[in-house]
């Protein structure tokens, strides 16, 4: 049996977004890593577009620190001081809202005042102290579950985080382990996250991704994101996270489960359709 925490969704608030409403589709979107300043901008800007036509409410992701890339010679971003003023650069030029993730206690003093959203990685989701700091900043905390967990593991995570006082938790999907460099996406999960009252994100390319598949990196099977990401909508998260690049076979990070960046317009109209049509039945 899973923990009940509360048997009523928590809206979840950031100035005029909110998840857990069952009307919008938060998006958290970007490249995987901070590559450079000309990537990142090109990448911000034509999302903001395609969410400012949609009236999908928008959030940019890019990590200035990937601590567990596969091997130790993967680039894993250029530092916390130039990654964070990048995104401190991109925040200001396109008045957008920014989230990258901490491996570190000693980040968040650093990270508070830039991001609006910390996110907590999936390898780190049960490190209690990393949660409990990143929480009593009382900013939105994104924690992914990790691969290692079931649905209902999530709720003891997350009471953690509550135990700070801030509720204004999120929870994403991201797949399970199963099997030798392989995961699987659940759709039981946003039911069984969903009976702890907690808003659930679904991270739609880390979940085909293939851990440790390319020996020395992570490999992916990006064609599979528009099926699962249309599954995961249809089964009621409350937003969307993925990762895109303008050139994903020249990125230097996660590339072969990167989303194309001009085909995310496309993606985020099937899914806006399911949405509606999802919307309409519960009326």
């Amino acid at each position: 049996m899973f923990a009940i925490i509360n048997t009523v969704m928590k809206k979840v608030k950031l100035k005029n977004i909110t998840w857990g409403d069952g009307e919008t589709l938060p998006f958290i979107a970007g490249p995987c890593v901070i590559e450079n300043r000309d990537v990142v901008f090109k990448t911000a800007e034509k999302l903001k577009t395609v969410c400012e036509k949609l009236k999908i409410p928008f959030i940019f992701k890019s990590s200035y620190d990937k601590a567990n890339r596969t091997s130790i010679d993967s680039f894993r971003g250029h530092g916390i001081e130039e990654g964070l003023e990048i995104l401190k650069q991109v925040k200001k030029e396109f008045d957008i809202l920014v989230l990258s993730d901490v491996h570190e206690i000693s980040e968040i003093k650093l990270v508070k005042d830039v991001l609006d959203i910390i996110q907590i990685p999936a390898f780190l989701c049960r490190q209690t102290n990393l949660i409990v700091e990143a929480a009593k900043t009382g900013k939105v905390i994104n924690i992914k579950k990790g691969q290692f967990l079931a649905p209902d593991d999530v709720a003891n995570i997350v009471k953690k985080a509550y135990a700070t006082g801030n509720e204004n938790i999120l929870v994403t999907e991201r797949g399970t382990t199963f099997g030798y460099h392989n995961l699987i996406v659940d759709m039981r999960s946003f039911d069984i996250i969903h009976k702890s009252g907690i808003p659930v994100i679904f991270d739609s390319t880390h979940s085909v991704q293939l851990p440790g598949g390319g020996g020395t990196i992570s490999s992916g099977q990006k064609e599979f994101v528009p099926s699962l990401l249309r599954a995961a909508v249809a089964s009621g998260c409350d937003g969307i996270f993925m990762e895109t690049h303008p050139e994903p076979d020249k990125a230097l990070s996660d590339g072969p489960n990167m989303i194309p960046l001009h085909q995310v317009e496309d993606l985020l109209r099937d899914v806006l359709r399911i949405k509606e049509a999802i919307r309409k039945t519960r009326v």
